[in-house]
């Protein structure tokens, strides 16, 4: 990172630049780059120079190239393409000296897009939500990624600029007042990061080193080197750039994009790296630092722990787990397509994800994928809470044609079925922003590209993987302004029917994952799952039984009688109590069990 160097003469900053193949390398200093000093080599690859600062902005030129931001810029004011500014981030008034963090284990997880939070779509829009989330129940906010990208709105894996918190969310400022302020309310908050690939416009990074090899591919072209000739500058990066975050921006976790296109052959992979680093600064700190990984991989090897002689797993805290999602959206909605199949067609895909493994390819063949896929997960070396699972996530639904959230096409009873075997589950629970009042707000995909050749290809792009996987409907324009604000919540809705009312059965699901021993305490392959035939046959009764807890739910319109196996402690729908007996109707939903 470029910043005050006590090395240097008063008053000036010590500029630095990775270019390890450059034969000259220049600083451009001001917001016109009229100022030009040339740099100096330096150890291992870099080059250097003291200089007053003026402005504060500045760029580099690397073989008498064009003017490039800094690959470590902290701050681009004027977008991607323009000059970098100086950040000083010790001097952020930090207040929360007292912060202890928020443990993986018993964890509960806001995933959130700041840019339709709120129609603000700032970090300062954010807090003034955070007591929402403190009443709601949840205790970690997951942060789509935040770094530098084109434009004004996009999901922001796009991102071109690692170490940039984006200006129109409210830069590095904005950012480290969030944080800040969850802080005080007790909140933990972790950052989508995307250290896989860059964005298409704006990335400069090849014109200063070697960041990417044409040795792997992947779904977006070149992968990042970091096996490859000049690997070792390029993992210092994104080592650097955790710790950017981790420390000097005081987050407590990342969330680890798509660990399976990190493409890297040596004896230690960059993910152990990454999970020593936490664990020092963990260490070091007395406050936990969680990094999740998202994987397609269904190996438990990614949590797995470390072992001194170099085998085991990488020593990650946690992953995401598609498969939870799958079994409950294929049950709830009776969809079947694409990756769907597999889940509808197997009537154990569901009490198999919800008691016996968050994998349910874990060595079985995926027709989606025409393979064999997965690997067991053994529970007594990987415990449930280490992977986090999902009734909704940006994924699966801003990856759908209209962006619909799955309250839209179910009734709201059978939403919160599926909110019922989430929040009971042995899992790490993640809610999508507005799932906790069935948002009507659809969620869909958008970018703010200048070029429109890049527009059209997205829009092609999607159409044709929709048509692909069998999905129907009409696609957004992702270019157009109303595609954003048709994402952005609609926070009046939550003193509204049937809105509010899904809202209290969140707080009282989050409530009850907190108190109940059960659900907090029996290990994943000790629950219990059935699903059989209710009423008529036209529905199905599910009954999901966790230590003392049971949950149970009629999915369809029919009815079930069952002895009541404790007290009610909270129900959904048509449910009604007789003589000891509970009678629930259809699509409805009881969790049943003894106080704390």
């Amino acid at each position: 990172m470029t910043d005050a160097d006590t090395t240097a003469p008063e008053g000036s900053r010590t500029y630095r630049l990775w270019a390890p193949d450059a034969s000259s390398a220049e600083l451009r200093l001001g917001a016109d780059g009229a100022s030009r000093v040339p740099m100096e080599p330096a150890e291992d690859g870099w080059w250097q120079v003291s200089a007053q600062p003026g402005d504060g902005r500045y760029s580099f030129c690397v073989d008498g190239g064009s003017a490039i931001p800094d690959p470590r810029s902290l701050r681009q004011p004027d977008g991607v393409h323009g000059p970098s500014a100086l950040v000083d981030t010790a001097a952020f008034p930090w207040t929360d000296q007292g912060w202890q963090g928020v443990p993986l284990q018993g964890a509960s997880v806001y995933e959130l897009h700041v840019g339709t939070f709120t129609p603000e779509g700032t970090f300062d829009g954010v807090v003034e939500h955070l007591d929402h989330l403190v009443d709601l129940g949840v205790s970690v906010i997951e942060l789509m990624p935040v770094a530098a990208f084109p434009g004004r709105h996009g999901w922001g894996y796009d991102g071109v600029c690692l170490y940039a918190v984006h200006e129109p969310y409210g830069g590095p400022k904005g950012l480290a007042r969030l944080v800040d302020a969850a802080h005080a309310r007790g909140l933990a908050v972790w950052l989508d990061v995307v250290y896989n690939h860059l964005g298409p416009v704006g990335n400069y990074l090849s014109q200063s080193g070697p960041y990417f090899t044409d040795r792997h591919h992947t779904p977006w072209g070149e992968a990042v080197n970091l096996d490859g000739p000049g690997s070792d500058g390029v993992r210092a990066f994104v080592l650097d750039n955790v710790r950017l975050w981790l420390e000097d921006y005081h987050l407590d976790g990342l969330r680890l994009d798509a660990v399976h296109a990190l493409h890297d052959e040596r004896a230690t992979h960059l993910l152990e790296e990454l999970a020593v680093l936490a664990d020092e600064i963990s260490e070091r700190t007395g406050i936990p630092r969680t990094l999740v990984a998202e994987s397609d991989r269904n190996d438990p090897a990614t949590v797995a722990p470390r072992s001194p002689g170099g085998a085991g797993g990488t020593g990650l805290h946690g992953q995401w787990a598609d498969d939870v999602h799958h079994a409950l959206h294929a049950a709830l909605t009776g969809e079947s397509q694409a990756y769907y199949g597999d889940f509808a067609r197997d009537p154990d895909s569901l009490p198999k994800v919800l008691s016996r493994s968050p994998f349910f390819h874990d060595g079985t063949f995926s027709t989606f994928r025409g393979r064999t896929h997965g690997r067991p997960v053994e529970p007594q070396v990987t415990p449930g809470w280490r992977f986090v699972a999902s009734l909704q996530t940006h994924d699966q639904i801003g990856n759908r044609a209209a962006g619909d959230r799955i309250g839209h096409a179910i009734p709201p009873g059978r939403h919160a079925i599926g909110a019922a075997l989430l929040l009971t589950s042995p899992y790490t629970p993640m809610l999508f922003m507005g799932e906790e009042y069935a948002a009507s707000t659809p969620w869909q995909y958008f970018t703010d590209h200048a070029e429109d050749w890049l527009a059209q290809a997205i829009r092609e792009g999607r159409e044709r993987e929709f048509s692909e996987h069998g999905w129907a409907g009409d696609v957004p324009d992702p270019q157009d302004r109303g595609t954003v604000t048709a994402s952005t919540l609609d926070w009046e809705e939550l003193g509204r029917e049937p809105h509010a009312r899904m809202l209290d059965w969140y707080r009282t699901l989050l409530r009850l994952r907190r108190e109940l021993p059960g659900l907090r305490e029996t290990p994943l392959g000790q629950g219990e799952v059935c699903r059989e035939p209710a009423g008529d046959g036209s529905a199905e009764l599910l009954t999901v039984r966790r230590g003392e807890v049971t949950v149970l739910a009629v999915l369809g319109e029919g009815r079930a009688e069952r002895e009541v196996p404790g007290q009610v402690l909270a129900a959904f729908g048509d449910v009604e109590e007789h003589a000891g007996r509970l009678v629930l109707g259809g699509d409805s939903v009881a969790v049943v069990g003894e106080p704390s």
